[in-house]
């Protein structure tokens, strides 16, 4: 009898142990599944999204062609004070030559160039005019040439302390210059970090406009919306379906086209002066459009159905409950409304205004179509400096900083508001 409850329960527990071992392999094969479904949304977040944004986080530091293309000049740099003689010594020059020499039949010099030149004008002839000078001399070895008086027999402008302070600022592959720039700050001949000239400050300006443009559109897509929304939340179903439907056409038209419609709109000979001066409420013509009110209007009427669609999902799942609940206790309308109704929306208002505000922190198109020389948002001088100047650097300043500015104002609505009250329905 013992024996055979021994045997009993021996094979109880050897049973319990391919049990567990079987529920193991089980749970890993579910989680190799659910891994190889997420890999391919993984991989693509990671492709599609964090590589172009890291890879524009280090181009704006980043600054190869320099120390590439001229390395002993470089180093040789780094034993002057420009705060002393105001060019370098002999060394230098002896050094730079041979590599000029190089860079031109590598046909690097545009580049090297091109990037003082951002920093400081005129120095982009400099160089090139100097590099076919010197690549047809035939007059020995390098080293053995007296360099410095050939380069200022060449042009006087290379016994200049800020060109070769200049060179000497960008002579390193990592340099934050760019984000000097974009702040509308750069280096002077010695080191010391100053502003640049009041005719040359540009960004801060612009960036303040884009925060103040984006601030304003989102205000008046709140203003706007959130009637729409207690409309489609309150009308019977018949007639909301149908103003929904309104509210999602701009959806299935192009942004270009909805943007070109404002333009014929809003002109001088547009629609809406023929009919402001045919009521007779204007006796003139008035310019509508390429000025903020022309940006703050076309840009509104893109981004509202973004604030209305959140704030309208929140207000649908608000029980009318409440409403009864607080008028039966004496409650007038208005403070029906506005201490026991609007609270209830203010998660939906959160969501709407920070998605409103950051996609118009990244507009382009419509303010370079309806806006003036005076209304283009940061957006345009990224793109400007991508595809004409390519300055890719100091678009990758520029880009980051507005990256900054999307996170400051997610973790100032989060400060205040708190993400997880965000709600979309």
């Amino acid at each position: 009898m013992t024996s055979t409850t021994m045997q009993s329960a021996a094979y109880q527990v050897a049973d319990a142990s391919s049990l567990k071992a079987k529920l193991a392999k089980a749970e890993r094969r579910n989680k190799l599944k659910a891994f190889g479904l997420v890999m391919p949304l993984f991989l693509f977040i990671v492709v599609f999204f964090f590589l172009p944004i890291g890879t524009m986080l280090f181009r704006s530091v980043d600054n190869p062609e320099i120390v590439d293309s001229f390395p002993d000049t470089v180093e040789a740099l780094q034993n002057w004070d420009p705060s002393g003689a105001p060019s370098p010594p002999k060394e230098v020059y002896d050094a730079f030559a041979g590599e000029l020499a190089a860079a031109y039949k590598a046909r690097t010099v545009g580049g090297v160039a091109t990037q003082l030149n951002f920093q400081t004008g005129g120095i982009r002839s400099l160089f090139t005019k100097s590099a076919r000078k010197i690549s047809t001399m035939q007059a020995g070895p390098y080293q053995e040439e007296d360099w410095k008086t050939i380069f200022l027999d060449i042009d006087k402008d290379w016994g200049d302390r800020e060109v070769w302070a200049t060179f000497k600022q960008l002579g390193s592959k990592i340099t934050p210059v760019h984000y000097l720039s974009a702040i509308d700050l750069s280096y002077d001949d010695f080191g010391g970090i100053v502003s640049v000239p009041d005719n040359r400050k540009i960004y801060v300006t612009v960036f303040i406009r884009t925060l103040w443009i984006s601030t304003l559109v989102t205000a008046m897509c709140v203003l706007l919306g959130y009637p729409v929304s207690f409309l489609l939340a309150n009308l019977p179903l018949k007639w909301s379906n149908l103003l929904m439907i309104f509210v999602l056409l701009p959806f299935w038209t192009s942004l270009l086209v909805r943007t070109t419609a404002w333009v014929v709109v809003l002109q001088t000979e547009g629609v809406l002066n023929d009919v402001l001066v045919f009521t007779h409420i204007i006796s003139e013509r008035i310019q509508l459009i390429f000025n903020r009110f022309g940006v703050v209007v076309a840009m509104t009427h893109i981004l509202l159905p973004f604030m209305i669609l959140p704030i309208f999902s929140v207000m649908k799942n608000i029980s009318p409950a409440y409403v009864r609940a607080a008028k039966s206790l004496g409650g007038t309308d208005w403070t029906v409304f506005w201490r026991v109704y609007f609270p209830q929306t203010v998660p939906g208002i959160g969501a709407g205004g920070i998605l409103v505000f950051i996609l118009a922190l990244g507009y382009y198109i419509t303010p370079a179509l309806v806006g003036g020389p005076t209304d283009q948002m940061i957006s345009y001088f990224i793109a400007d400096h991508t595809n004409r100047s390519l300055n890719w650097g100091l678009a990758s300043a520029l880009g980051a900083i507005l990256l900054g500015c999307v996170l400051a104002v997610y973790l100032i609505y989060n400060r205040i508001v708190g993400i997880d009250n965000m709600k979309l329905g």
